[in-house]
């Protein structure tokens, strides 16, 4: 079984730049291998396949003026990239013809270096756990990590996200045994609300803690401050981001307490039962 941990990273300005170096080269090989396959459907050629892309947008193109810069980052990253967008189109055939369950997805779109959030993965040929409790990126060096709880093995892979905020995060993957809770004879049916957060089928009632609604007065506050500074202007991105801190801390303790809710339903009952219902339209 695999799962994810996620710890908060925290750079010093030199691998801030290295990091940001990486996160565009990562976005230009994306997008430059879309738009290859896009061209050659528009014009009724075959599919370009993922060694073709990388012999040519990222072995040839390092060797360009116009791409030159493409080798200062770890080769690790390029063609993690390029699997990334192998797996987008999978993703979307499979969806497409039925193979994959649950809601559509779209075909993969060109990323932007204005999106909110900036990634890249690594497989563990370029990274590596050191023992003063740091963690080692190829070409960007040693990251100050926060260890919230230790890791139960050795990592598969690590994704380095820089969200809206300008917070940067590790993500790890482990390979793992589940961890199988002892046996309970009670069982719960829950039923959604708007009103309560949900209603158990023994009486008790989980109450919304309405997190946005406690921090609306700041949030309009940030963002009539944001509206009026000039667009472009670094006091506009400086209000921008302070804007995004806020919801990031309504988005933080939402999470942190959905998590403790289910958490506890599920270690007091055996099986949980939950309606087919479509939560997003409530």
């Amino acid at each position: 079984m695999q799962l994810r941990y996620n710890y908060r990273a925290y750079p010093d300005t030199s691998q801030c730049r290295a990091l940001a170096s990486a996160f565009g080269c990562a976005r230009v090989v994306w997008n430059d291998c879309l738009r290859d396959r896009k061209e050659a459907h528009a014009a009724g050629l075959a599919y370009v396949t993922s060694a073709e892309l990388s012999r040519l947008r990222i072995t040839q193109a390092k060797r360009t003026e116009e791409r030159a810069w493409l080798a200062e980052v770890s080769a690790v990253i390029l063609q993690q990239s390029l699997r990334d967008l192998d797996t987008a189109y999978k993703n979307f055939f499979d969806s497409v013809n039925g193979k994959r369950k649950g809601r559509k997805v779209g075909p993969p779109r060109y990323k932007s270096k204005k999106d909110t959030r900036q990634s890249i993965r690594l497989n563990t040929n370029a990274f590596s756990l050191q023992g003063d409790g740091t963690v080692y990126v190829a070409k960007v060096g040693n990251l100050k990590v926060t260890w919230s709880r230790r890791l139960p093995a050795q990592p598969t892979s690590l994704t380095i996200t820089k969200d809206s905020c300008g917070r940067y995060f590790l993500s790890f993957v482990v390979d793992t045994e589940p961890d199988i809770l002892p046996e309970l004879e009670t069982d719960a049916g829950i039923d959604l609300g708007l009103s309560a957060f949900a209603v158990l089928s023994d009486g008790s009632k989980i109450d919304s803690p309405r997190f946005l609604r406690r921090a609306e007065k700041k949030l309009k506050r940030l963002q009539r401050e944001l509206s009026r500074k000039a667009k472009g202007s670094k006091n506009r991105a400086k209000a921008r981001i302070k804007v995004a801190r806020q919801h990031a801390k309504v988005a933080n303790r939402r999470r942190d307490w959905h998590h403790k809710a289910s958490t506890q339903i599920i270690r007091d009952n055996q099986a949980v039962y939950v309606e087919d219902l479509a939560v997003s339209g409530l």
